[in-house]
């Protein structure tokens, strides 16, 4: 089955394709046969904390896997005459946020977690502790066992399909640890032809990068019938997903969440837990894959998505008998609960709301926030989380969560999802579906403050800024054929499966094939500045923006071209996240220090993008990398090169 598919554009995706026009025999293949490029930064002189590492691994606790089915802020910059904002005063959001919190990085240590103290934690960690300066260590180990297969599936009753799943599952179990754990995944291989990894997403892997589960940069892929152990710390706390990073293979079912306990900015009774949210295509996400690629050429938009699933079930109806089911959860009556939304789709943002009830923000992807009361429709472009907390305050009785496709963000679904959130003692019926649909905002992300104030240097800003060119371009093939492909940084990426860049770091090799689009940032402790400039002759498509091994801090974003005359920049308290939204033909301006040596991936989360190239990838401080076991890391690239020299289908895009 070809899951490797540079696509495209997600041109006007709310547009038809026909499979008539489906992808020509004679399949995309791309050359990286380029010499390397190598683009060093000057060293800044002002130095931020770094988590201390984790060291204890003992006590280790063994958790029992699930294989149920668990199943911005940015308001664009306009005509303002404001350069940037003084770094003593925080900027307020537009929307209205709780000011009760206090900033302070000092965590009390008689704070107990509990339903009126949610800012609690433990041993003298609270809401309070940043956790990129500091985490517990708890001495515990969770430990998982996830096997991929090739199997069928059905998630809304219309048609079986093929589709990868892990533990049988749609969605993949949940990774459940607590704040200071580690977590340990053994990942086996089941697929017939194809390789995989698993990318733990937003997870900082603080002296981990081996972990990172990037086929092409921190390992080679997994070859079918092996297995591998992933063992990292869970410094962080909150929610995310985990995910195949091997072409767009996580479209066909290899996803699953991940849920660190910990403090929260908000007070809840219950947490109803993951709540994730994907597109989902009756052609498979693979061949849709390469019918992008083949309509961007015509200029021509991806097709639409057949339906969006909610905890991995929804309704359709294209046979002329609606079939399926909706995912239920149970509401108590006065109580607050909490929800973890989490967008895994391979293309569309999502708007979602829950009928009758209004959320409360209380973080943004893994970062604690001001809460942000009264919150209706929310948006959620692909990667990106929020934890919600609502109270069941409403008359007893069934009520609907709606996921609707963003058209306002270039996204196309020909449904929406549903769930259905039942108070207790009610009986199970359907409402009558209003079907409403969100007003949309020109795909603008909610605009957060974090719950930790924390000034980004400015000093070192208009030495350090680089520019990272966005656009579509022509790509050389290794036929010799120009297709236009996405870039990020000038050129379209694309790594080698058979040696990752960590190879090269193992090596001292620094002869980077330009395709691999490197960027060294030599030095640790240093801050770093990039400016993502979209070409204004590209589609006007915005791109959820994701970096691994860090969150990073969002100083502005806006339409056009970037001018520094008239940009509104947050030094002072900027939104912080590890996805975010760069506007159609706009700019995004993000910043975060060097402060977690390794290799790491910056990429637009659409899976058709990044296929076609549409990334780079940072080398962080390469002399202070915590590299992973050599022989282990050998062993693995010896297994995946022994496959791939006659495997069923072969790399013919980025490979990410």
């Amino acid at each position: 089955m070809h899951f490797q598919k540079l696509t495209g554009l997600c041109l006007l995706a709310f547009a038809s394709v026909s499979l008539a026009d489906a992808v020509p025999e004679d399949r995309y293949l791309w050359g990286a046969d380029r010499m390397g490029k190598m683009i060093r930064r000057a060293t800044s002189t002002s130095k931020t904390s770094s988590a201390s590492k984790a060291t204890s691994t003992s006590a280790a606790v063994k958790a029992a896997i699930v294989s149920s089915s668990s199943s911005s802020a940015l308001s664009k910059a306009s005509s303002t005459t404001v350069v940037s904002v003084s770094s003593s005063t925080p900027v307020s959001s537009a929307s209205s946020v709780s000011s009760s919190s206090s900033t302070s990085l000092v965590a009390d240590a008689a704070c107990t977690n509990g339903p009126n103290s949610r800012q609690c934690w433990s041993n003298g960690y609270s809401i309070k502790t940043d956790f990129d300066l500091k985490h517990p260590t708890t001495g515990n180990t969770k430990y998982y066992t996830l096997e991929i297969t090739n199997t069928t599936c059905n998630p809304d009753g219309q048609k079986d399909l093929e589709c990868y799943l892990i533990n049988n599952s749609m969605p993949g179990p949940t990774i459940t640890a607590d704040w200071g754990d580690m977590i340990q995944v053994t990942v086996k291989n089941s697929l017939q032809n194809n390789g995989t990894s698993l990318h733990w997403h937003g997870i900082r892997q603080l002296g981990s990068v081996g972990a990172d589960g990037v086929g092409g940069i921190t390992e080679c892929p997994i070859a079918p019938g092996q297995s591998r152990v992933y063992t990292f710390q869970a410094t962080q706390f909150g929610t995310s997903w985990y995910h195949s990073h091997y072409s767009s293979q996580y479209g066909m079912g290899v996803v699953g969440q991940i849920v660190i306990n910990g403090p929260a900015s908000s007070n809840y009774d219950i947490d109803l837990g993951t709540l994730p949210m994907t597109d989902f295509y009756y052609d498979l996400a693979n061949n849709v894959n390469e019918i992008t690629l083949h309509n961007l050429q015509a200029n021509a938009p991806p097709p639409p998505g057949d339906n969006i699933l909610v905890n991995g079930k929804g309704k359709n109806n294209i046979t002329g008998t609606i079939t399926g089911s909706y995912s239920q959860m149970r509401l108590t009556k006065g109580k607050k609960h909490r929800l973890r939304l989490i967008n895994t789709s391979v293309d569309n943002a999502l708007w979602v709301k829950l009928d009758g009830h209004s959320f409360t923000v209380m973080s943004a992807d893994f970062i604690p926030i001001k809460p942000i009361t009264g919150q209706n429709w929310l948006l959620l472009a692909v990667g990106q989380r929020y934890d919600v907390v609502f109270t069941a305050n409403q008359t007893p009785g069934n009520y609907f969560f709606r996921a609707e496709a963003a058209t306002d963000c270039f996204s196309g679904n020909k449904k929406g999802g549903r769930a259905l959130f039942t108070y207790e003692g009610q009986t199970v019926t359907e409402p009558t579906d209003s079907n409403e649909q969100p007003a949309g905002n020109g795909c603008t992300e909610l605009n957060t403050v974090p719950y930790w104030t924390q000034a980004v240097d400015q000093t070192q800003y208009n030495a350090q800024v680089k520019t990272l060119s966005t656009g579509v371009a022509p790509g050389l093939t290794t036929n010799g054929q120009n297709f236009a492909l996405w870039h990020l940084d000038t050129t379209a990426m694309m790594v080698n499966w058979d040696k990752p860049t960590l190879q090269y770091v193992f090596e001292g090799n620094t002869s980077y094939p330009d395709p691999y689009a490197v960027i060294e940032i030599p030095n640790e402790g240093q801050w770093t500045y990039w400016l993502i400039q979209m070409g204004q002759q590209n589609p006007p498509l915005p791109h959820p923006i994701h970096l691994h091994g860090h969150d990073f801090f969002v100083l502005g974003s806006g339409a056009g071209v970037f001018d520094s005359s008239t940009a509104v920049l947050n030094f002072a308290n900027p939104p912080r996240r590890d996805t975010s939204i760069l506007p159609g033909l706009g700019w995004l301006l993000i910043a975060f220090p060097a402060n977690n040596p390794g290799a790491w991936l910056m990429h637009c989360h659409i899976a058709w993008h990044i296929s076609e190239g549409l990334g780079v990838q940072f080398i962080e401080a390469k002399n202070a990398i915590s590299m992973p076991d050599q022989a282990t890391f050998n062993s693995q690239c010896d297994s995946w090169r022994s496959y791939s020299k006659n495997m069923a289908w072969p790399q013919i895009d980025s490979g990410l």
